[in-house]
């Protein structure tokens, strides 16, 4: 035990000489702080010295509290896993990161928070996958560990991580722990008053147990004393704010406040009368949470793989000056204050990144170290090998959507024996039969630790879900809560680093509310976590539904968000080809070589977002040719190539096909070897555009993408005219590619109830309307072209 307190100051102290050096003595080139968050830090300090140095185990995962990422890295750094070098450019470009990071940390970070609550649900949802991974005979040989979660009090105003808490009471949640950092303080102010019981209540309803460590070693101690009993009530009685202050205030406020409270009753005023201010303020700050013997000894008596949640008291700005002030979430000391606090600390000048600065027994110390548990394995990110892919053909005719081909696809591949059907992982948030994953989860199974049987086919009602759980199920039916679905698609996306067993992870959502579970999806793209995210049904092409089933910026979201790939094919052969290359790019790990036909860093991998329809089209019949297969992939390709004397290209993206290749038609009889450009990923078609501009300014000068490509016989006097069932910005830049005049034509308002072709009239993007925009060319832009240069 004296190891962890030794610990503990190093901790205390090298996380605060980080943010000290970041902010006070590191050259700097403007006037904005560097911040880091002492407070925040020294708070969770005794909390995780216990945890990581008495309690856990290697194959244990934790999310750590954002704010007290500067003592995740001072323990890394003192257990030699981090140089000085990245320590001293904390916050700064190449050093440790602000919060901890999967991805731009050198450390080694379980789960990437930094978007409050996050973190927290994410461990829920990893402890589900571990069990969906071990329920399967490829899994069984995975390790087991409890999945941690160091939450901020202030964390828990978080909408997400009550959604969680709901579903992982569905999912018989174990393996779990959340230790709550219960400061009482938040950004703006004090936490509210006696925010512990409607904790403790909402825990309880879901099922967990509820470790309350309110006092420390000391405090109980003096409990024991002749009149301690009365200082423990005293100490129950008081209002958080009035702690806080008490606390900052420090010694002989504490002694005046008890006195006058508690004065002339004896036992108790001889109890505060035999210490000193000093042992009086060490006594009122010795918070259970910031006690790092009583944390460890907590920690030690829980055995049992039930959800736990432990509420830690402890005090925000423990054993610094910031101590209890309201103010100091943000709050740095001044050089002033860290000397004084730096000689109380016993650190000599020169010697402060020293990790065994000030430390009696340092042979003791670092043999102690060697043998802590959770660090003795080393690195724990695991790799797993490449799964094969089939071949994926549907061989479609007719009429058919979207929607419909990819239900069709994955029943396919539930019918078959492939290693990839037994690695995927299907989820979707109450949609599932709606989204036509029905008959992919009819042969599958859904996934529950224990068998469940469906009522409706034991008493043989007709029904066409077949709802049997059992653990070898494959399909994870969630609630209607779009966070948890993204959360679970980033935990499973991270199972082939954390298990060394490889997911497929599919998940299902109404394309209009991927916007419900955006922060959650960019959570889960920030930490590399490899999945396919199907948005289906999508646009105003799911009419009757009206306008709060219709997205319009989902294709924007997919333009703009880093790690995930997107598509909207209009056809089933496009599918076909893109769900065949995306089963792929999920499992790649490569050095990130750019692709020199498109410059996009495919080797990388990434997550795929399918943005799908249910309007049924008539189908091309199969294409198998090279040049279609590869342009699919690369986003975009010539569904009619133009002639030689082309004045007038149509591109469009998605379900609109049908409307734009008509457009194409009727427009045929005025203008001469019109273009029909089919444009899969307006994603992929502008990253690789923006790639091949870079790496000319670098010097390339040979760099071409694959929209400049497709482009480059275009006569400089075309025209483009784009159309999307949703936002024109989407494709509206393609005029900028080599300077052709472009309409951009899409949906940028609130749909309505209606049919299809009202719609699309409404909003100007059936075929007739296509068509009159044509004349815009002719009219609108040489009159506000000459009205701007007669106005300059």
């Amino acid at each position: 035990m004296s190891h962890l307190k030794t610990i503990e100051q190093r901790l205390l102290w090298l996380s605060h000489w980080m943010i000290h050096h970041a902010n006070h003595l590191r050259v700097k080139e403007d006037a904005i702080k560097v911040g880091g968050h002492q407070a925040s830090s020294a708070s969770m300090v005794s909390i995780m010295t216990a945890l990581y140095f008495s309690a856990l185990r290697p194959e244990d995962r934790v999310a750590v509290k954002p704010h007290a990422s500067p003592v995740f890295h001072a323990m890394q750094y003192l257990m030699g896993n981090l140089s000085r070098e990245k320590m001293e450019n904390f916050r700064g470009y190449g050093g440790v990161q602000s919060y901890p990071s999967r991805t731009k940390d050198v450390d080694d970070v379980d789960f990437s928070t930094g978007s409050v609550g996050l973190g927290v649900a994410m461990t829920s949802f990893a402890s589900i996958i571990q069990d969906f991974v071990k329920s399967k005979n490829w899994g069984a040989d995975a390790p087991t560990g409890r999945m941690v979660a160091l939450v901020g009090d202030a964390e828990l105003d978080e909408g997400n991580i009550y959604e969680a808490l709901q579903e992982g009471w569905k999912n018989d949640l174990r393996n779990t722990w959340w230790i709550i950092d219960y400061n009482r303080q938040s950004l703006d102010g004090i936490v509210h008053e006696d925010l512990f019981e409607r904790i403790e209540k909402i825990f309880d309803a879901f099922g967990w147990e509820l470790v309350k460590i309110k006092y420390g070693e000391q405090q109980r101690a003096a409990f024991a004393e002749p009149g301690g009993d009365k200082l423990r009530e005293w100490i129950d009685a008081c209002p958080n704010q009035e702690y806080a202050a008490l606390t900052f205030m420090s010694g002989s406020l504490w002694r005046k406040r008890l006195m006058d409270d508690l004065g002339d009753q004896g036992d108790v005023s001889a109890l505060i009368e035999r210490r000193s201010d000093e042992e009086l303020s060490s006594l009122m700050e010795n918070l259970g949470g910031n006690c790092v013997n009583t944390m460890a000894q907590t920690f030690r008596r829980v055995t049992h793989d039930r959800t736990t949640c432990f509420l830690a008291y402890t005090i925000k700005g423990w054993g610094t000056p910031l101590a209890g002030h309201k103010d100091n979430h943000g709050g740095l000391m001044n050089k002033t204050q860290f000397v004084s606090w730096q000689k109380l600390m016993g650190v000599a000048e020169g010697d402060e990144w020293n990790p065994m600065a000030g430390v009696a027994d340092k042979a003791g110390l670092q043999e102690f170290l060697s043998q802590v548990a959770f660090f003795a394995a080393g690195p724990r990110r695991y790799q797993d090998k490449k799964i094969p892919v089939p071949q994926i053909t549907l061989g479609v005719t007719g009429d058919m959507s979207t929607q419909s081909a990819f239900g069709k696809i994955l029943d396919d591949l539930s019918k078959g024996t492939s290693a990839l059907a037994d690695r995927i992982v299907t989820a979707s948030p109450d949609v599932t039969g709606t989204t036509n994953l029905g008959p992919w989860v009819n042969r599958r199974k859904l996934f529950a630790r224990t068998v469940k049987s469906d009522a409706f086919v034991e008493h043989h009602i007709p029904s066409t879900a077949k709802w049997e759980f059992a653990p070898e199920g494959q399909h994870i039916e969630l609630g209607i809560a779009e966070m948890n679905l993204m959360l679970l698609l980033g935990a499973a996306g991270l199972s082939h680093s954390l298990w060394g067993k490889r997911l497929i992870p599919i998940g299902t959502v109404y394309d209009p509310f991927v916007a419900r579970g955006l922060d959650a999806l960019n959570y889960a793209c920030y930490q590399d976590a490899r999945f396919i995210l199907v948005g289906t049904p999508s646009g105003i092409t799911l009419a009757p539904e009206g306008g709060a089933h219709q997205s319009i910026g989902t294709p924007l979201i997919g333009l703009a968000q880093d790690g995930l790939a997107a598509f909207e094919p209009a056809f089933a052969d496009e599918l076909e080809v893109i769900m065949e290359w995306s089963f792929d790019y999920l499992q790649r790990d490569g050095e990130g070589n750019p692709d020199e036909r498109t410059w996009l860093r495919d080797e990388t991998g990434g997550s795929v977002y399918l943005r799908l329809s249910t309007n049924p089209i008539e189908q091309p019949g199969q294409r198998r040719d090279d040049a279609f297969r590869q342009g699919a992939i690369d986003g975009g390709y010539w569904l009619r190539k133009p002639g030689p004397n082309c004045d007038l290209v149509i591109a469009y993206q998605g379900a609109i096909a049908p409307e734009a290749i008509k457009a194409a038609g009727i427009a045929g009889e005025a203008h001469r070897d019109i273009g029909v450009l089919a444009v899969t990923s307006a994603d992929r078609l502008n990253a690789g555009w923006s790639a091949a501009q870079r790496m000319r300014l670098r010097g390339n000068t040979s760099a071409c993408s694959h929209i400049e490509t497709l482009l480059s016989d275009l006569p400089a006097h075309a025209k483009i005219i784009t159309v999307i069932d949703g936002h024109p910005a989407t494709l509206s830049w393609i005029g900028s590619v080599l300077g052709h005049q472009t309409i951009p034509l899409g949906v940028e308002h609130f749909g309505q109830t209606g049919r299809i072709r009202d719609l699309y009239r409404h909003f100007g993007i059936d075929a007739e309307s296509i068509v009159q925009k044509i004349d815009m060319f002719n009219v609108s832009y040489p009159r506000a072209i000459a009205a701007k240069r007669v106005f300059a």
